[in-house]
C-alpha cells in the first residue's frame, strides 16, 4: 500500500490517533468492521477450502518504515468460492496483529491477495518461538535494517513454505490493519502455527520493537472456523 501521510506505531502517530491524521484514514478510527480482531467465540462450520496455487518467486525484500515485505512475482494466486485472488505481496508482524482468547503470538505473517475487482483477501500465518524456521531465513538473511527501496536477493523462495501443513482457518470480513484501515477485506488466519527460533525473532524486533495495531471490537460479525 502507498501511503502519503505519516503514520506509525507509537507516539502521536500511534494506533489510536490514525483516524485523525488524514481524511482518507478516517474509517481507522469511524470503522465498524475493522481488524485485527480477537478470536475466542468462533463458530465451527464446513466451509470450502481455499485452494493455493503458489509459485517459487524471486526474492525483493524492502524495508517500508512499517515492516519487512516481500513483493511476489506475478503467477501466484488463491482460489475461494470460485474467485481468483493474486498474490501480491507479505509482510510481517510482532507480536501478532490477531489474538487468540486474549493472548498474542510472537510473530504474524500477512499473505496480501487481490482479485480483478480490488477486493482484498488477506491470509495470516502466526509463529510462535521453538524451532529454528528454514523457510523463513533467506528473509531474513536479506531483511534490510533500516527503510529504503526494494533490494533482490539470489535466491528463489515460495510462499507455500510458509503454511502450515493443515488449511484450517479462522475466517471473517473485516479491514486492512494500516491506514487508511479499508473495509471489506476477506480474512483467513491458519488456526495451526508454526515456528521460528529466539534468534529469528530477536532479528525483526530489533529492526521493528513492535509493529502491530491493537485488536478492534467485532460490533457483531461472527468467526467461522474451517
Amino acid at each position: 500500500m502507498t501511503h502519503t501521510t505519516h503514520w506509525g506505531y507509537v507516539g502521536a502517530v500511534a494506533p489510536e490517533f490514525w483516524g485523525q491524521l488524514d481524511p482518507a484514514y478516517l474509517a481507522c478510527s469511524t470503522g465498524k468492521h475493522q481488524s485485527p480482531v480477537d478470536f475466542a467465540d468462533v463458530k465451527s462450520q464446513s466451509l470450502y477450502p481455499i485452494v493455493f496455487y503458489y509459485q517459487p518467486t524471486r526474492l525483493r525484500v524492502i524495508n517500508n518504515g512499517h515492516t519487512i515485505q516481500v513483493n511476489y512475482d506475478p503467477g501466484s494466486s488463491i482460489a475461494m468460492d470460485c474467485v481468483c485472488y493474486d498474490l501480491l505481496q507479505f509482510h510481517f508482524h510482532t507480536p501478532s496483529e490477531h489474538t487468540f482468547a486474549g493472548k498474542f503470538a510472537d510473530l504474524e505473517l500477512h499473505l496480501v491477495h487481490k482479485d480483478r475487482d480490488g477486493r482484498f483477501f488477506v491470509v495470516g500465518v502466526v509463529f510462535y518461538v521453538g524451532a529454528e524456521n528454514a523457510a523463513l531465513q533467506p528473509i531474513w538473511d536479506a531483511m534490510p535494517p533500516v527503510e529504503g527501496p526494494e533490494q533482490s536477493a539470489p535466491v528463489m523462495i515460495n510462499a507455500i513454505d510458509l503454511l502450515p501443513a493443515i488449511h484450517t482457518a479462522y475466517r471473517y470480513c473485516g479491514s486492512l490493519t494500516t491506514p487508511p484501515c479499508s473495509e471489506g477485506v476477506f480474512w483467513a488466519v491458519m488456526t495451526t502455527p508454526l515456528s521460528l527460533s529466539r534468534a529469528q525473532l530477536n532479528t525483526f524486533a530489533a529492526i521493528f520493537a513492535h509493529n502491530n495495531r491493537p485488536v478492534q471490537p467485532l460490533n457483531g460479525r461472527i468467526i467461522t472456523m474451517g
